[in-house]
């Protein structure tokens, strides 16, 4: 047993993976117009930037979890930093659009194993004393707005003041100081479990998962009911049942596919993809319209955002557990997904000769404030729904649930920017309206979202476990 100094040394180790994996997801936001310019994007492949890490991650967060089972939690988190270590020197030094998405791919596995591994050391460490749990949970909870809000603000810096190269370099250092903490703060055990690796079920979500990004996006350029599209779509769809015929019929499936008739868990997965598939094109999209509408600098433009994430750390943080005691999940999920529609449907209304003031910063608090509102109780109603011996299993679906969403909703929102004009970026009218036609469209994914989760989401047993976890992590956070 590590003492007590080790393990919150640990924990600060493991919340600092929560906040790389978030950060590398925000990071590049602000750099994407000079990458863009650098490498050669079209407008519509630039999503790939983020389209790359986020299929990576999402299609293997089970199996991740799944490796660290087998092969031990420490092993897998230090591999994870080793992949993301070699991703980020790739995609830095990258000259041309292929070998930068490869980068960004490989930066995404190392996530996908370092977030589930994270996770299961906490526990280890932790889980002994429930007191001390809750208190390494919204610690670790904390990490990933802390991460989003730095990726934002640094992201804009290193880009004004270095090169884009350098939003990837900065997690070399981290990631060698990780690999050489690792062996003296983390605990061993664990390792050696028994079973198979369910090798076939990674490679075909992952795989379905990319052939359905690729489709939707390039279908505004060849057509949406061109021979690509539809056949690559039907690719997908393959890949994707076939996926599902693995797991049913594994006798260790990555996932198994019984437990999303648990009560309120597929409800609540179902809100994190469609908050997912709204919130991460509404911020790839108002980072372009700053830059490319507005005019910004790279700087600028991320301290702009700077608002809005702050909100949804402080929203997450404190706002949000005490108004789940006070309403319930279900009420705060509804709620604030419906909040979050409404803020993009104000972010819609954005001009070409606009301005921060009016345009940007009122609506997109309100977006921000749905966000932080949606967010907790949709992922403690997932958690706390599973069987205790299933939460990591509860913890990777639902994880996997956000990042599909983010992948499907952004593929979709692109294809509708530039089927409305966001390809013209020499016409700042049409680019405009393009942004704005993204911004109804993910305004609808979360009205949608918030339509399904108050017809599906029932309150009862799972919604007091949610509530409950959710007053203890607010009682020790804001002691």
């Amino acid at each position: 047993m590590l003492s007590s100094s080790r393990r919150w040394w640990a924990l600060a180790l493991i919340a600092a993976a929560q906040f790389m994996v978030i950060m590398d997801t925000s990071i590049i936001g602000v750099a994407l117009p000079r990458m863009q310019e650098d490498l050669g994007f079209s407008q519509e492949n630039l999503s790939w930037v983020f389209n790359a890490y986020v299929v990576a991650f999402g299609g293997l967060l089970l199996l991740g979890g799944r490796l660290s089972d087998l092969f031990g939690a420490r092993r897998m988190f230090a591999t994870g930093w080793a992949v993301l270590l070699v991703g980020s020197v790739v995609a830095g030094v990258a000259g041309t659009v292929g070998v930068e998405l490869i980068g960004r791919a490989v930066q995404g596995v190392g996530a996908a194993l370092i977030a589930p591994s994270a996770l299961t050391l906490l526990m280890m460490l932790f889980g002994a004393t429930p007191k001390e749990l809750t208190k390494a949970l919204a610690l670790y909870g904390a990490a990933a707005p802390a991460g989003g809000t730095a990726g934002v603000f640094l992201g804009g810096l290193i880009t004004e003041y270095v090169s884009w190269p350098w939003v990837f370099y900065i997690n070399i250092p981290i990631a060698v100081l990780a690999l050489a903490a690792t062996p003296a703060l983390m605990p061993g055990g664990n390792a050696g479990g028994r079973g198979s690796v369910d090798v076939l079920g990674a490679a075909t979500v992952t795989a379905g998962l990319g052939a359905a990004v690729y489709a939707i996006v390039r279908a505004p350029e060849v057509g949406w009911e061109s021979a690509q599209t539809l056949l690559v779509l039907a690719g997908a769809a393959v890949l994707l049942g076939l996926f599902v015929v693995i797991q049913a019929n594994r006798r260790q499936p990555l996932m198994r596919l019984s437990i999303l008739r648990t009560p309120n868990l597929g409800a609540a997965n179902l809100a994190q993809l469609l908050l997912g598939g709204a919130w991460i094109p509404m911020w790839f999209f108002l980072n372009l319209y700053l830059q490319q509408v507005l005019g910004y600098s790279a700087f600028p433009s991320g301290a702009a955002l700077l608002p809005m994430t702050i909100l949804i750390m402080v929203g997450m943080i404190v706002l949000a557990p005490r108004a789940i005691a006070r309403f319930g999940p279900k009420a705060m999920v509804v709620t604030g997904l419906a909040v979050l529609a409404v803020g993009m449907g104000w972010l819609s209304l954005i001009r070409p000769d606009g301005n921060f003031w009016v345009d940007v910063l009122p609506a997109s608090l309100l977006a921000a404030l749905g966000m932080s509102l949606a967010f907790i109780p949709s992922l403690g109603t997932a958690l706390s729904s599973a069987r205790p011996e299933e939460g990591g299993l509860a913890a990777g679906i639902v994880n996997t649930s956000y990042q599909v969403g983010s992948a499907l909703g952004l593929a979709a929102m692109t294809a509708v920017a530039a089927s409305f004009g966001a390809d013209q970026l020499d016409n700042l009218p049409a680019l405009t309206d393009g942004f704005s036609a993204a911004f109804v469209g993910a305004a609808a994914i979360s009205a949608v979202g918030a339509v399904l989760a108050a017809v599906t989401l029932h309150t009862g047993r799972q919604a007091g476990a949610a509530e409950t976890t959710s007053d203890a992590v607010a009682a020790t956070a804001n002691r």
